[in-house]
């Protein structure tokens, strides 16, 4: 016998790839300091990163054979999350090949999404911003090289920018201006793990250095293979961590816009971006030898500033 008629189906990968990860997000040290947050803001980013985690895994972690179908399940479960949502924030352009989301009747399956329930219903947030975080998994599938900087940029506009976004309807201080400057912060945010990661990307086949800067800087794809990190490379790194602080420092002024938590968690984004790059920066840019991680000090002393110039 079939299944009965109007009733979703995921695979047991999906529902145990988002369970391992909801675990995962509700221990996880956030950027922002959710332990200074209420708790209806922290179980709302919770929710959110706990859906945010499980499409990295499903994109990243479940076999390679598997990941396009992970996504799919994810990404329709999403949609009949949506069909029980206020029509205006169903706002998702219809590609080619998305997925069906089901009968109207289904609810969502996957408990990352039926997770979302109550945080979108509250705050508000539009679909499109949770199905761009599944579409630039996707585009991790098949790009794997960026040949110039506003592909790379263009890239994080799927991949981080709708975090940010989230964020901001999560504290109730959407506005398009505060969207802008929020999209500043998430880029920057991005690059500085980018950074952070070189070497961890590069075994996985993935260079997100773009390849006009590589060249530019007399860099090729042999010398990310070396255990640590030459001249040409460390000067490119320089280069690259100094592009990421300014769009990062464009976007702070988000911080003095806010109040309340708002600001608390806004501020955490901009103190841990700030110590990613500078732990770059103290290890001589050398991103071959180890992934650089920022001093606790460090992070506190940037989480400080931030809070208190709002910058």
């Amino acid at each position: 016998m079939g299944e009965p008629r109007g009733t979703a189906v995921v695979s047991p990968s999906a529902e145990a790839i988002g369970s391992a990860a909801a675990a995962q997000a509700s221990g996880e040290n956030f950027p922002v300091a959710l332990r200074l947050l209420p708790g209806r803001y922290r179980r709302r980013l919770e929710a959110v990163y706990g859906f945010a985690r499980a499409v990295d895994d499903m994109g990243d972690e479940a076999p390679p054979d598997e990941r396009a179908q992970l996504l799919d399940e994810l990404e329709a479960d999403l949609g009949r999350l949506y069909q029980f949502q206020d029509p205006a924030l169903r706002e998702v352009p219809a590609q080619e090949g998305a997925p069906d989301a089901g009968p109207p009747g289904d609810g969502p399956q996957i408990g990352v999404v039926r997770a979302l329930a109550t945080v979108v219903g509250e705050c508000a947030i539009p679909q499109q911003v949770f199905a761009d975080l599944i579409r630039a998994n996707r585009q991790d599938q098949v790009v794997s090289r960026y040949p110039a900087f506003s592909d790379l940029v263009d890239y994080c506009r799927l991949s981080a920018d709708p975090v940010g976004r989230i964020v901001l309807y999560v504290f109730g201080a959407w506005t398009p201006r505060r969207a802008l400057l929020s999209d500043k912060v998430c880029t920057a945010l991005q690059l500085a793990e980018h950074w952070q990661d070189v070497a961890e990307d590069f075994q996985a086949g993935r260079i997100y250095l773009p390849a006009e800067d590589m060249e530019q800087f007399g860099c090729t794809e042999g010398d990310l293979a070396a255990p640590s990190a030459g001249p040409q490379l460390r000067a490119l790194m320089a280069f690259e961590v100094e592009r990421a602080r300014q769009l990062l420092d464009e976007g702070a002024p988000l911080v003095g816009n806010l109040h309340g938590s708002a600001r608390v968690a806004v501020a955490g984004y901009v103190a841990g971006g700030r110590a990613a790059l500078a732990a770059i920066t103290e290890a001589g840019h050398d991103v071959l030898r180890a992934t650089h991680k920022p001093r606790r000090s460090r992070l506190a002393r940037e989480m400080l500033r931030a809070y208190a110039v709002g910058r």
